[in-house]
């Protein structure tokens, strides 16, 4: 079957929903050679993935995944992630993690969906593992941090065990420097199934179709973005202060619409990229530190305070981005970001 999607593939043709399923039924089986999936996954990025082919597989490894026991009461809070696909391959600090700790401590419920380090020296887990962040939590353990202390991390490999059978054949992809749709199926695929997503993208023409995606996952509101380097040559996976940015964002209230916004009213001093450039977990777990205790005051700590805004403002805890910019400012100068990272170090609470 895989083989005879692959020759659809290489001919152009787009896989049906039905046709979705079966591939991701043999890309799972453990049978399988490593080099048939890594073909079959080759011939679909280089055909291009439709919106739809997205979202089916989405659907399709979203319920393969580990579930996760949320009470009624923190289901009905607005559950947010803030998160980048990886793969700018620019080398910049844990922003998204920094601005999920930030989040959580403005009292935003926080599921952090991740993994260890792939294109970069530390990944999310790795820097939240540094600073003593629990990230090998049993859903239940999950479901009792969201609920107490608003913010859990789930670790990948644990909730999808299913991706042991891929990752051959994504190595593989990746030895060849072939991208793969898995590239940017990770912040699609968290098993808290998150209302509310803030999400970076290394390409700008990728905003509006994950966009669109998410909308059809039952995301109720999210922003897609994609932030140009100073010299415009690269892109960043996050908000960006060095140049203009994309972003595709909808809301229950709101259509989804695509925009270009411009740092320029939120930077209140020159940065370059070099600014931002992380290093392994310690020095990012250091750099976490600094930034919600409030003694950063430079480009880096600007950097997580306007993606934390934009996540505020997408979370629905603030009317503008800027406004989520003075709010997330506000928790870091009053104690609350650094209050809220002693509390996630220490042991969690226990499971009904």
């Amino acid at each position: 079957m895989l083989e005879l999607l692959t020759k659809q593939l290489k001919a152009g043709q787009p896989l049906s929903a039905g046709q979705v399923t079966a591939a991701v039924r043999a890309l799972t089986e453990a049978s399988l050679p490593a080099g048939a999936k890594a073909e079959f996954l080759e011939a679909l990025a280089e055909k291009g993935e439709t919106i739809e082919e997205i979202a089916a597989f989405a659907n399709e490894l979203r319920g393969l995944s580990l579930p996760v026991p949320l009470d009624a009461e923190t289901r009905r809070r607005e559950i947010m992630d803030v998160v980048g696909t990886g793969g700018d391959q620019l080398h910049t600090f844990n922003i998204s993690t920094t601005s999920g700790l930030l989040l959580a401590a403005a009292g935003v419920t926080v599921a952090k969906h991740g993994n260890r380090a792939i294109t970069s020296q530390a990944g999310s887990a790795d820097t939240l593992e540094a600073l003593g962040i629990p990230i090998d939590l049993a859903p239940d353990q999950a479901a009792a941090a969201l609920r107490e202390r608003r913010f859990a991390f789930f670790f990948a490999p644990h909730y999808h065990p299913a991706f042991k059978h891929i990752a051959p054949a994504r190595r593989l992809c990746a030895e060849r420097g072939r991208r793969t749709i898995f590239n940017f199926l990770g912040p699609l695929l968290n098993p808290a199934r998150p209302s509310a997503i803030l999400v970076g993208v290394p390409r700008p023409d990728l905003c509006e179709p994950l966009a669109r995606v998410l909308q059809s996952l039952g995301v109720r509101r999210g922003m897609v973005v994609c932030g140009a380097t100073e010299d415009g040559r690269a892109c960043m996976d996050e908000l960006s202060l060095l140049g203009d940015n994309t972003i595709a964002e909808f809301y229950q209230e709101r259509a989804l619409a695509v925009s270009k916004l411009s740092p320029a009213p939120y930077r209140a001093q020159p940065v370059a990229l070099a600014d931002l450039v992380g290093g392994d977990r310690a020095q990012n777990a250091d750099t976490t530190r600094r930034i919600l205790s409030g003694q950063e005051r430079g480009p880096k700590r600007e950097a997580v305070l306007f993606n934390a805004g934009a996540a505020l403002f997408v979370a629905g805890q603030a009317k503008s981005i800027a406004d989520g910019w003075e709010l997330a400012a506000r928790i870091i100068e009053t104690g609350q970001a650094e209050a809220k990272l002693q509390e996630l170090s220490r042991p969690n609470p226990r499971p009904d």
